[in-house]
């Protein structure tokens, strides 16, 4: 990798890590301070709406504000979300410090910084190996994922050495992992000014502009990234881990592990990804590996014990995440790279308005209606996305797989 893209892997493992071990420990900790399950999946959707709003403005202004200042800018945002979960779980202030400070209770990294290094990673290397940078990128982000699920059992431990009370020690992780957040800052800076693309604003009438080909791509890849998003948002890390809670009575020692082993199994599954992708094509490989994954989750709820229902998550996790290098190199592969920006802001933001929605109706779904209800309908949500993805795009190709590049 290059320095830059260096730099952003660094960044890009301490947020993710932070994320992780939010995503294990939220809703215990809020259910623990009075929050009902609905309220949660409330706060998790606040997050995930401020998360989209930022998104839609890198999206939008990212390249005219400047790359490298919108990704501190998000940096200190996402520093002072985890401050105000530190500081109230009353639901009235909560649901805007969540929005402001785009907090992430989904347990995987897909925030607007994301989406930014996303559009800047394929600008550092060649076509043939931009799948390849993109997925060790993601393994990147999945190691952070696994150390932060791990970091599950941090809380207790605690309490245990230094003899508070579990919602103190649950404060101080979330002020550890804003202080990482601002660690990151740096790396930020750091960056060179090659990450930087004119928009036609700064550069102008001359500038490259976003095509008709581009827009109307990126219209279609959007909706139907909104619909497994939609369905990603029934199945956050925080209601999952709810979820082996309540039906299995599984402790946060123990829900630590499987998420660590989860996210283990999804930074392997990164490689593996760019690796069939080189023999069977991006789009094949999205859709193919997609599918059964949502089928062995489905299949969770049935298991009469915890270790075959953990079995079947971690099936689901060792196939979940191929599509995600093979999805945003397709995306970046189909536009040019003065489009890129815009695609990866557009596609993350409808993405970020399903994972919005999702929780809220989930936890709603989880307390009046059935425990395991977010497990079916967010799984048949994917399937349904995999084969309308298939239909509609099997005919674009990326360059490289056309022998172009």
């Amino acid at each position: 990798m290059s320095r830059d893209a260096s730099l952003i892997c660094v960044v890009a493992f301490l947020r993710s890590a932070s994320v992780g071990v939010v995503g294990v420990v939220l809703a215990i900790y809020l259910g623990a301070h009075g929050v009902s399950v609905s309220a949660t999946g409330l706060v998790i959707g606040a997050g995930l709406a401020g998360g989209t709003v930022a998104t839609a403005l890198v999206s939008l202004r990212g390249d005219r504000f400047g790359r490298r200042r919108s990704l501190i800018a998000l940096a200190g945002l996402t520093a002072f979300g985890y401050v105000g979960l530190a500081a109230t779980t009353h639901l009235t202030a909560l649901l805007p410090l969540a929005f402001v400070g785009t907090l992430n209770g989904m347990g995987r990294d897909r925030g607007a910084a994301a989406a930014l290094e996303q559009a800047i990673l394929p600008e550092t290397t060649e076509a043939a190996r931009r799948t390849w940078v993109l997925a060790w990128y993601n393994v990147v982000l999945d190691a952070g994922h696994a150390i932060g699920a791990l970091g599950g059992v941090v809380p207790t431990l605690l309490a245990s050495r230094l003899q508070i009370g579990d919602g103190d020690a649950h404060r101080l992780v979330f002020l550890m992992c804003a202080a990482a957040a601002t660690v990151g800052i740096a790396p930020y800076a750091a960056l060179s000014r090659r990450i930087e693309i004119a928009s036609p604003a700064i550069a102008g009438p001359a500038a490259p502009r976003v095509g008709p080909h581009a827009r109307s791509a990126v219209a279609k890849l959007a909706l139907l990234f909104g619909i497994d998003s939609v369905g990603g948002g029934f199945l956050s890390s925080a209601l999952i881990a709810y979820w082996f809670f309540r039906r299995y009575g599984v402790s946060e020692r123990d829900l630590a592990i499987l998420f660590f082993a989860a996210r283990i199994l999804n930074a392997l599954s990164h490689v593996a990804a760019a690796w069939i992708a080189r023999r069977i094509g991006l789009l094949n490989t999205m859709v193919l590996t997609h599918v059964p994954s949502s089928v062995f989750l489905m299949a969770a709820p049935a298991a009469g014990s915890a270790s075959v229902a953990g079995a079947l998550f971690l099936a689901r996790e060792a196939l979940v995440e191929m599509d995600v290098p093979t999805r945003q190199s397709y995306v970046m592969a189909i536009v040019r790279p003065h489009e890129r920006t815009f695609a990866s802001g557009v596609t993350n933001v409808t993405r970020n308005v399903g994972w919005a929605v999702g929780p809220s109706l989930a936890g709603l779904v989880m307390q009046r209606v059935a425990l395991a209800g977010p497990l079916f309908i967010g799984g048949a949500l994917k399937i349904t996305y995999d084969f309308l993805l298939y239909f509609s795009f099997r005919h674009i190709r990326p360059p490289e797989e056309d022998g172009q590049a």
